[in-house]
């Protein structure tokens, strides 16, 4: 059989022997793998690796590293290899090309999205990437979202959602170079804003100082003296000569005011 199988094919008929012998060696290989032969099942996976290759060259678009996709296809091959029925009037080829991209498509799934999104979009969006690498070759430039949804099968709409989920598809880390020139240390953090304080700060000092026009400029001086300078109410009173309950009496008086024009709609406020 291996010498029918390296000879030179000079004519159709030997060309066919080589074919049917070819065939028949396959099979066997695949009982003996069936029945746990190591070496026939490795065999195996070498003469079919081409299969695997073309499979994972579909998504060499996808930013993932082929090297990687190359690993899943193959393994994809070994489970088509293990589950193959040779008694099954079937090419082991149309087996298999199912069993090795349901591989890749799981590793997708569950292994390189960033964030969960369903899916039937995820397989959408990965037939839309696919597609905007060929078209690109074949267009010499970037595809329209109609030429997109005629390629994949799907309108606009659900292309532009699909284009929109590629973002999900995998994170940046903040403490990557933000890029420019080779000195530039920057991080995409340094470039993320931050809470910042004192826009609150500024709001609330605009506030206070329009409820505080509705009290009297005394009441004003005493609630300052009070709770920005913290003097007691006994010292407040002999600042401006009354006892400390008449101070007491101001300040009440002053918060009252004070949360009333607060709790009052804009326009009564502003009256």
């Amino acid at each position: 059989m291996a010498t029918a199988v390296l000879t030179p094919k000079v004519d159709d008929g030997r060309a066919q022997l080589h074919l049917r012998t070819r065939s028949r060696t396959e099979r066997e290989l695949f009982l003996l793998a069936r029945d746990g032969d190591e070496r026939a099942r490795e065999e195996l996976s070498v003469r079919f690796m081409p299969l695997a290759r073309s499979m994972a060259l579909r998504y060499q678009h996808s930013g993932e590293p082929f090297d990687d996709l190359l690993q899943v296809a193959s393994l994809g091959l070994v489970k088509a290899i293990d589950r193959f029925d040779p008694d099954r009037e079937i090419a082991f080829s149309s087996y298999a090309v199912p069993t090795i991209l349901g591989e890749i498509k799981r590793y997708f799934r569950d292994r390189t999205w960033a964030v969960r999104v369903p899916r039937d979009l995820q397989e959408l969006t990965l037939r839309v990437d696919r597609a905007v690498g060929e078209l690109s070759e074949e267009l010499r430039r970037q595809p329209s979202v109609k030429e997109i949804g005629a390629a994949v099968g799907a309108d606009q709409e659900e292309v532009l959602e699909a284009l929109q989920a590629g973002g999900a598809y995998r994170a940046v880390s903040f403490d990557a170079p933000r890029g420019g020139g080779e000195e530039d240390t920057a991080t995409i953090a340094d470039s993320v804003g931050v809470h910042e304080e004192g826009f609150d700060r500024a709001e609330h000092r605009a506030t206070l100082q329009s409820l505080l026009s509705t009290v009297t400029a005394r009441e004003r001086d005493v609630l300052r003296m009070r709770f920005e300078q913290d003097m007691t109410q006994a010292e407040i009173g002999a600042i401006i000569g009354v006892s400390q309950m008449q101070v007491s009496r101001i300040i009440r008086q002053a918060i009252s005011r004070l949360r009333a024009a607060a709790d009052a709609p804009p326009a009564a406020a502003a009256d």
